[in-house]
């Protein structure tokens, strides 16, 4: 009897265990596109503009910016020369501009 008693408290407190986590409030999602918003600013395309100019040797309003996406800590933003040669600009997440890197010549893309 006293076996039975213990079972039954043991088995009462799991219960109320187990219940009491459901009515916990769910946590944020810290990686949801709304918990860091969109940086992305006029003194950001003039650093990716001006940063391709000088590594392809023209004038900033050569170049064109196509896209422009955001990742968990960094910003990328897409663009081409003149003459088809394609970059990205990245950024770091308070929107400085960390680096540019080349990307294969659009002339040269093989169509298949």
């Amino acid at each position: 009897m006293m076996v039975e008693r213990k079972n039954r408290l043991i088995l009462a407190a799991f219960f109320a265990f187990i219940l009491s986590g459901c009515s916990v409030p769910q946590q944020e999602n810290h990686f949801s596109p709304q918990a860091r918003p969109i940086v992305h600013t006029e003194a950001m395309e003039l650093a990716c503009k001006n940063q391709a100019a000088f590594r392809y040797n023209t004038q900033p309003q050569r170049i064109n910016l196509s896209d422009f996406k955001q990742y968990q800590a960094s910003y990328e933003m897409m663009g081409s020369t003149a003459r088809k040669e394609g970059f990205t600009c990245s950024f770091d997440e308070s929107g400085q501009f960390s680096h540019l890197s080349s990307r294969e010549n659009l002339n040269q893309r093989a169509t298949t």
